[in-house]
């Protein structure tokens, strides 16, 4: 049985997600589903007793069929934000990956993968107009244009539900 690191107390979860950044020609990989208002990274949340560079790839091979290289880790993020009238209190870990260069996930501009019998869409979002999407964290919009070189902590709260509408 698998045992994802979600906790709820009330009206607050706690979640301990993996989130994978794939970079290619100028060019992010996000995700959504058709509940969803905003863009995110893919990725999911980790299973007790599992490294996260694992849950990564387990993820990907889930959502996308894809076998991605996870590189290293950018951020480690403290993530707090409203969602579906919960307060959200998000552990995630942000590590840069590749999908493999003769994958065809590459050269399409978006793409339909799945959680379970959900449908989730892919598109690569140039890295350029990440300004103009609503994107979260939103940190990452500018995030995203400016790698780190070392891991970075970051604390990060995002407005409330109902600012985070477009």
């Amino acid at each position: 049985m698998r045992r994802m690191i979600t906790f709820d107390e009330g009206r607050v979860r706690f979640t301990n997600r993996v989130v994978g950044i794939a970079l290619d020609r100028g060019r992010v990989l996000l995700h959504r589903t058709d509940d969803m208002n905003f863009w995110a990274l893919p990725g999911g949340r980790a299973e007790l007793l599992e490294p996260s560079p694992e849950t990564l790839r387990r993820e990907m091979l889930e959502e996308i069929e894809a076998d991605v290289t996870v590189e290293r880790l950018l951020w480690l993020a403290e993530n707090f934000f409203q969602h579906e009238g919960r307060t959200c209190h998000e552990l995630g870990f942000y590590f840069l990956m590749h999908l493999s260069s003769d994958s065809p996930l590459r050269n399409q501009t978006s793409f339909l993968g799945h959680e379970g019998n959900m449908p989730v869409h892919f598109e690569w979002h140039p890295l350029d107009s990440l300004e103009n999407v609503v994107l979260y964290p939103t940190f990452l919009r500018s995030g995203l244009k400016s790698i780190p070189a070392n891991i970075v902590h970051i604390i990060h709260v995002d407005g409330t539900e109902e600012s985070a509408k477009p």
